[in-house]
């Protein structure tokens, strides 16, 4: 018999009648919480009925959301799950699957724009200071209380951990760079 654990990167989850899932590529047993991984790292998966091979991964995949959800941090607002069981048995139930499906893709995408526009913006900013500056004092406090330093010897600062603005003008310096992150977010609305 042919091993069926990976069809084009494609993992086969089969699911028992006791409903226990079987990972085909790993063979070994897996939970809900397994495949919720694998989704938030990428790896796409079928799961299918292991008595009728019907594909079920609609199912498993709405029920893997619904354990997310009764976790206590939901993210499927009342008002949207109201409106979505609204559109069942409308004529525009058909048209629903493919607009969430883009929207999502379209969030995604902002997120990651997002997520860059802010790495970049805090590349060289007065946060990047603060942060070295304060690895530095980091360093030189370790290095105080390492075996061999006599307990309590204070060895001057160097110069990367002595404050080089005054208060006054790292907090301009900080309103600056906010107001410039401001503008990137603005202009990746629009």
């Amino acid at each position: 018999m042919k091993k069926q654990s990976t069809v084009d990167g494609l993992v086969i989850i089969k699911k028992y009648a006791n409903r226990r899932l079987y990972n085909t590529e790993t063979s070994s047993y897996i939970t809900l919480d397994h495949l919720a991984t694998m989704t938030r790292e990428g790896r796409d998966f079928k799961v299918v009925d292991a008595k009728t091979e019907e594909d079920i991964t609609h199912n498993v995949l709405t029920q893997i959301i619904m354990e997310e959800e009764s976790r206590g941090e939901t993210m499927l607002p009342v008002n949207f799950l109201r409106q979505l069981i609204s559109m069942y048995g409308d004529s525009m139930q058909k048209m629903v699957p493919g607009y969430l499906e883009a929207s999502m893709d379209s969030f995604r995408r902002n997120q990651e724009q997002f997520k860059t526009a802010v790495e970049g913006a805090f590349a060289h900013s007065p946060f990047a200071d603060i942060a070295k500056r304060n690895l530095a004092m980091f360093d030189v406090a370790a290095q105080a209380f390492a075996p061999g330093n006599a307990a309590g010897a204070a060895s001057p600062a160097p110069a990367a951990a002595r404050p080089v603005a005054t208060k006054d003008e790292e907090i301009a310096a900080l309103r600056t760079e906010l107001a410039s992150l401001q503008d990137k977010v603005e202009k990746l609305g629009s």
